[in-house]
């Protein structure tokens, strides 16, 4: 999966930003070049958010997907030794 070229800071200020009410929704995104689809899934993910929360937030993602990632190496090994060992008996 890309990374997105925008951190989570700009992300909940892009967000604020339409919530102010100053722009439309489209006006924002085209200013930020984005599409809208992107800005309606980002406030689906961040609204409400402070920056701090939002950063914690990608933090957080990204640890679980490192742990995903050992979790499923740890039971490819399991399965490969069982299968050795079902071969032995």
């Amino acid at each position: 999966m890309r990374s997105s070229q925008h951190t989570a800071e700009q992300i909940v200020k892009i967000l604020e930003q339409a919530e102010r009410g100053e722009q439309s929704v489209g006006a924002v995104c085209r200013e930020h070049g984005i599409a809208e689809a992107t800005f309606y899934r980002w406030r689906r993910a961040y609204g409400g958010m402070s920056a701090s929360e939002a950063q914690r937030l990608k933090e957080l993602e990204k640890e679980n997907a490192r742990l995903k990632r050992l979790l499923a190496e740890r039971m490819l090994e399991v399965d490969a030794m069982k299968e050795l060992l079902a071969k032995k008996a």
